[in-house]
């Protein structure tokens, strides 16, 4: 006997397709998103795509404006420098406390979705790529124990992806991240708080600066 593959929602479909048109740039910034609209374009009713609108309101990626619907939010510079300032703030507090908790089970699931980093890479499959990235720094504060700011850190990682996910997989930059993450894990594995610390903050500043570059770019094409 097999396990039975669980199949997606209408819902669910409507909002993986969603969320990549929002991250891939297949939907305008300066769309907006009607309930009607998306209906006669999925051939599907109204009710899956409330739901995963809604979904993607409460993850910060739609805004709803009254009587023309749903859009992509936009970043501002201020905001920019917050989400990096946040990320950085919240992360290294996930550090302090998993540096002495973190066992080899825990060293080798952070692996393991380095591995399917690795892996989505070669099939150029970069939303799954981003996922994956989410995933690794989101486990590492749930390992932490600190529920409520890898909530928070949700929120902020898909914000910064409003910037263009480009920005984070440019070519060449996708295999840096890789090597990064691997060099936080043998520090993990260590315990050398220091290096964890230190590797992050390298990683963060990258990351950042990738973003930041993108961001500007944006900002003076509208101009």
């Amino acid at each position: 006997m097999r396990p039975i593959a669980t199949r997606k929602t209408t819902k669910e479909l409507v909002y993986d397709q969603l969320k990549r048109g929002i991250l891939n740039g297949t939907i305008s910034k300066d769309e907006y998103l009607t309930e009607m609209k998306l209906a006669e374009t999925l051939n599907i009713s109204r009710t899956p795509i409330r739901e995963a609108a809604a979904d993607l309101e409460n993850e910060g990626l739609l805004v709803h404006v009254q009587r023309k619907g749903f859009k992509i939010r936009e970043i501002n510079e201020s905001e920019l420098e917050q989400i990096f300032y946040l990320r950085n703030s919240i992360e290294m507090k996930g550090i302090s406390i998993l540096i002495d908790t973190i066992n080899n089970s825990q060293v080798n699931q952070l692996e393991a979705i380095v591995d399917l980093q690795e892996e989505a890479i070669k099939m150029d499959d970069r939303i799954k790529y981003i996922e994956l990235d989410q995933s690794f720094h989101r486990t590492m504060l749930r390992m932490a124990g600190q529920n409520l700011l890898e909530q928070i850190f949700k929120e902020i990682y898909n914000l910064s992806l409003l910037i263009g996910h480009a920005a984070i997989t440019k070519e060449g930059r996708m295999d840096e991240v890789i090597l990064e993450h691997r060099e936080i894990i043998e520090s993990l594995r260590n315990k050398d708080e220091n290096g964890a610390k230190n590797h992050l903050n390298k990683h963060l500043e990258e990351t950042g600066k990738s973003a930041k570059k993108k961001f500007y770019l944006q900002l003076q094409n509208k101009q």
